[in-house]
């Protein structure tokens, strides 16, 4: 799982850094709010955990911009201001949860790995799109109630297009994502991946644009 921390104070930034690294996530670091803004555009994240208070800009305009470019990243607002007013602003912006200081490490990364598991349509397991059924606790696509057999970068991919559906995600997202612990991987495995499952499911079902990259529409 890959991560963005955004927090101006060097030591908390610190210990959650090594905690999600000890526990196998990909981690970024900003430290202010034009950083993390930046690196929210240029990068996909499973999950952003961003403080209120920052440098140059707030956490919550950081969110309020991200939104309004239809970055739709699960967010947790980390913040000191534990009032109800606050928790309501922070998720009318668009924040999907909320942690106040001080918190447990566990605590956290247990409300991370929550919102990663929320890939919930219609408050199911299961994702419906035109004739492709998708379920996500099984892992088995089907295809007018056939069972479609993918490999499972076939289906990490399918994934990751439904995840940030009617947006265009560029080849070095997709690898950064699905490859990025390998040193080199082949320059067409990205095309012959949707090849494949356009063929497996439907031609039209992933759109892209040259210099955009790919999406599904939903």
């Amino acid at each position: 799982m890959k991560i963005l921390i955004v927090e101006d104070d060097e030591n908390i930034l610190s210990l959650l850094k090594d905690g999600f690294e000890e526990e196998n996530y990909i981690v970024d670091v900003a430290m202010d709010g034009e950083d993390a803004q930046y690196l929210a555009q240029v990068n996909n994240y499973d999950t952003i955990i961003l403080d209120w208070m920052l440098p140059i800009q707030s956490g919550i305009e950081v969110l309020q911009k991200l939104r309004d470019e239809n970055i739709n990243t699960p967010v947790i607002m980390l913040t000191a201001k534990d009032e109800i007013k606050n928790k309501v602003v922070g998720l009318k912006c668009g924040a999907d949860d909320y942690l106040a200081k001080p918190f447990s490490f566990e605590e956290l990364q247990a409300r991370v790995e929550a919102l990663y598991r929320r890939i919930s349509f219609n408050g199911s397991n299961k994702i419906q799109i035109q004739n492709i059924t998708i379920d996500t606790d099984k892992k088995i696509v089907q295809k007018d109630d056939a069972v479609v057999n993918l490999t499972l970068k076939e289906y990490d991919l399918l994934m990751f297009l439904i995840k940030n559906k009617n947006s265009y995600v560029s080849k070095f997202m997709i690898e950064d994502q699905l490859w990025n612990n390998q040193e080199f991987i082949a320059s067409n495995v990205i095309e012959v991946t949707i090849f494949n499952l356009r063929k497996k499911l439907s031609k039209e079902l992933i759109k892209n644009f040259k210099g955009l990259g790919y999406k599904i529409e939903i």
